[in-house]
């Protein structure tokens, strides 16, 4: 009866990896989906394991072509494998990490994990290594005023321009507009890059590195509205003063010597400007900043 019974249980575990498939990718590598499991609740741990390390019995339910796991992906020559494991799972990563799996990255729900097969060590690419803060210098050409904050939760309360971290698949310039509406309540248009901050093992980054964009905009209202919960004060300031003031950031203070060079001399001192173009991926576009070309050069051909 023992032995009927531990048949079972297994025959159930094998069962429940009906449906899990491995999706080579263009790298060499294959790709495990545990979300693809069409009944999670019935995987037992023990039998993920075994399903991992080869030890399914050939003829048993659910484990046709699945007998070798990581040792036949590791024969057909596979790189690599990423293995995805939703949250609700992640009972199954203690049996992965037994195997050699290593967390790669984890987002809201779910954490992937790698086991590198090639020689040598492994050449995945890491992931998070940055983050990307936006912030915006929202200019009005007619008073020379520009618009800054002062943080509310800052012990130094000095004057900046607002920003905040862009989301993911939000363009820089994007980033920049919603997060002066959002702290500020006025509404702009992005005009250009003004600067490019990078600063490795950045405290509010979780150690990692963090690079900070300036974006140069163009006000389409004036009446503030700022954001209790976020900023002490907010007001329109005079771009010389701003630019000579001791009470702001370092950074604010050398940008805003940059914009001022521009007010006075011209933009196209200073602009870094944007242009799209189709990427080499059918559907996709991307999108180049840089300084900007005459049209001559523009069109050069």
């Amino acid at each position: 009866m023992v032995r009927l019974w531990l048949a079972l249980r297994r025959a159930r575990g094998w069962g429940a990896l009906a449906g899990l498939r491995a999706r080579p990718d263009k790298f060499g590598g294959v790709s495990v989906d545990l979300a693809e499991l069409r009944r999670p609740l019935r995987l037992e741990r023990a039998a993920f394991g075994r399903w991992l390390r080869g030890k399914c019995r050939a003829g048993a339910p659910g484990a046709a072509g699945r007998a070798d796991a990581v040792a036949r992906w590791r024969e057909e020559g596979r790189v690599a494998i990423w293995l995805r494991i939703p949250i609700l799972q992640s009972r199954f990563v203690a049996a992965a990490a037994s195997q050699g799996f290593a967390f790669h990255h984890a987002e809201q729900g779910s954490s992937t994990l790698t086991l590198w097969l090639g020689e040598g060590p492994s050449r995945l690419p890491g992931y998070a290594t940055h983050q990307l803060g936006v912030a915006g210098a929202v200019l009005d050409e007619n008073t020379g005023k520009v618009l800054v904050i002062q943080d509310r939760n800052k012990t130094l309360n000095a004057w900046k321009f607002p920003g905040g971290l862009s989301n993911p698949g939000e363009d820089i310039g994007d980033t920049a507009v919603r997060e002066v509406f959002e702290e500020t309540g006025i509404k702009s248009e992005f005009k250009s890059i003004l600067s490019i901050r990078q600063q490795h093992r950045h405290p509010g980054a979780f150690g990692k590195s963090d690079m900070y964009i300036i974006c140069r905009l163009e006000p389409s209202s004036f009446n503030i509205s700022f954001c209790q919960q976020e900023c002490l004060r907010c007001e329109w300031m005079d771009l010389d003063e701003l630019a000579r003031t001791k009470h702001a950031t370092p950074i604010t203070s050398n940008v805003a010597k940059l914009l001022l060079y521009g007010y006075r001399e011209g933009f196209d001192k200073i602009d870094i400007t944007m242009r799209e173009f189709p990427a080499v991926y059918t559907g996709l576009f991307y999108k180049l900043y840089h300084r900007e070309l005459p049209e001559s050069y523009r069109n050069f051909t």
